[in-house]
């Protein structure tokens, strides 16, 4: 992974595995967001060694390097929920079908109507990162046939949060720590913590309505 998160390659496939991990939640796109941004770090810190030589560090160096990652992650989290949402859509009654099966997707699709009908979209993003919850979303809004300028806006934010966040973890835990595989640990650590704390809150919607409810 070393010589991969230090080619150009490896913005195809950041690309691929966020396009793909809207149907398929256990690719670790998040985790390849990290080493990539960490990666870049390292190349910081080894220029910053180098101070009598030609190669010293420039702080804004690595800015279109860390802004492509976030375009790129960014821009195939969309394309991924794009592709999950028409594809619900046209699904009809057969996907639907399929998630009353459930309760818990059952309820994340009613949740989800309610929420993008009163301009409560910022569920969309919570659910960005907890576990699966992008498929859920994207499939619950195309199932619900709720209209795309109802959908799109929230999810280009939802994927431009996650991507920036995933970036800012990788970046920053190998400035601070180093770039071995401590710092990028912790850095998915601090994902997953995310991602457990935004599920949580999308699990208790109830809780979360009655804080904004109540009186200071």
């Amino acid at each position: 992974m070393g010589s991969l998160t230090d080619s150009p390659w490896i913005y195809l496939v950041i690309g691929t595995s966020v396009l793909l991990d809207v149907f398929l939640p256990v690719l670790p796109s998040g985790a390849l967001v990290i080493m990539a941004a960490a990666a870049a770090a390292g190349t910081s810190t080894a220029a910053t060694a180098v101070r009598k030589g030609t190669a010293v560090l420039d702080q804004g160096g690595h800015l279109p390097e860390l802004l492509g990652l976030v375009a790129c992650a960014a821009t195939a989290s969309v394309l991924g929920d794009l592709v999950a949402y028409r594809l619900a859509w046209r699904g009809g009654a057969r996907l639907d079908r399929a998630l009353s099966r459930s309760r818990r997707l059952s309820a994340a699709q009613e949740g989800l109507g309610a929420a993008l009908a009163r301009g409560g979209g910022a569920l969309v993003v919570l659910a960005r990162f907890a576990p699966a919850g992008r498929s859920v979303v994207s499939l619950g809004a195309g199932a619900a046939h709720r209209k795309v300028r109802e959908f799109l806006p929230w999810s280009a934010l939802a994927g431009v949060v996650w991507a920036a966040y995933g970036v800012t973890l990788g970046y920053f835990g190998g400035q601070w720590l180093g770039t071995g595989w401590v710092s990028t640990l912790v850095s998915i650590l601090a994902l997953f913590a995310a991602g457990a704390g935004a599920a949580y809150l999308v699990k208790h919607p109830r809780r979360r309505s009655r804080r904004q409810v109540e009186p200071a």
